[in-house]
Parts: C-alpha cells; structure tokens; sequence
C-alpha cells in the first residue's frame, strides 16, 4: 500500500511536458521573412486628391479673372481646352496611337505661363469626360495636367502644371454639333 501512496490518487506515474521542436519553423521564418521584406519594395500603393468642380451660379455677369477655371472637355476622338470656361483654346484630335499627349501638355504650359505673366497662379483644372472614357486614359490625362517634366541646371525635375483636378461629366453633343 505505501507503493501505491507514493504513486498519486489514481496510481499513475505523471506525465512528462513533451519537447517542442521549432527548427524547421524557425528555418523557414529566416527564408521566409526576407523575401516577404523585399516584395514591400515592388508594391506601391500611389493616391491622388481629386476634388469635385464647384457649383456655380451660371447666370453671374462677370467672373473675377482669379476664379475662371480651366476645362479639358475629353472625347473619344479629341481633346478640347476651354480657358476661362466656355471659350475654346485648342481643341486636339487623336491620332492613330490615342490621344496626343505631348500636344496638350504644350498648350497646357502655354496657358500657365500666359497666366503666370499676369501674376495669376492657377493650380486647379476640371476634366470633363464622356462616360465611357478608359481608365488609363483618365490617368495618362492627369499626368500630363498635372506637371511636366523639364531640364533645371543639369537634372531633370517635374515642373507644376495644374495639380488641383477635378473630374466631370462632358456635356452632350446635339445631333448639330454644339455642346448642350
């Protein structure tokens, strides 16, 4: 009977922890967190600030030069630049490749430094698109508003364009070709 006091309540013997053994996990933790660091490089994750055109009363008389806005009135064949609003600049058609990029940006940094001449810094423009405008199209267009690329000294910097855009809807065509 002493044998079996010693032995516990029940008479068992008890157990012992087992060993855990976490080599291969910590060998594949030492692969595995350094290319899970280098693939944090190769994603990147870029937002732009769009803001919506304000409402306006239409009927004003005058508007003050500081507040008139630039449109691009995008098409599937073309680009129109009205600046103030509702006074065509250019209007560029597409070519074979898509639209001309490099053509606006021209007319576009023709308008900034007219307005620059005048000490007016402009920093917003309204992209006006048809519905089904694609979505590279809408990225490359506020790209090429946005800044363009220019030679400084000896290096290249992106120069400011028109960083502040807001996107709209292009008005209608009438089966006469005005704008509704």
């Amino acid at each position: 009977m002493a044998g079996r006091a010693s032995l516990g309540r029940k008479g068992r013997k008890p157990k012992q922890d087992a060993e855990l053994d976490i080599t291969s996990f910590m060998n594949l933790m030492i692969v595995l967190v350094p290319v899970l660091l280098m693939m944090m490089v190769f994603s990147r994750i870029t937002v732009l600030e769009l803001s919506l055109p304000e409402l306006g009363d239409a009927s004003s008389a005058e508007i003050d030069v500081k507040n008139q806005r630039l449109e691009l009135v995008v098409r599937a064949n073309s680009v129109a630049v009205y600046y103030p609003q509702g006074y065509l600049v250019k209007e560029l058609f597409s070519t074979e490749q898509g639209h001309n990029y490099e053509a606006l940006q021209m007319v576009l940094r023709q308008i900034k430094q007219s307005l620059l001449n005048k000490d007016i810094d402009k920093k917003s423009a309204t992209l006006l698109l048809e519905e089904n405008t694609p979505y590279e199209v809408i990225v490359a267009l506020m790209d090429t508003t946005r800044s363009y690329q220019d030679v400084l000294i000896t290096s290249v910097v992106d120069a400011e364009l028109f960083p502040e855009i807001s996107l709209g809807d292009a008005p209608l065509i009438a089966e006469n070709g005005s704008n509704q």
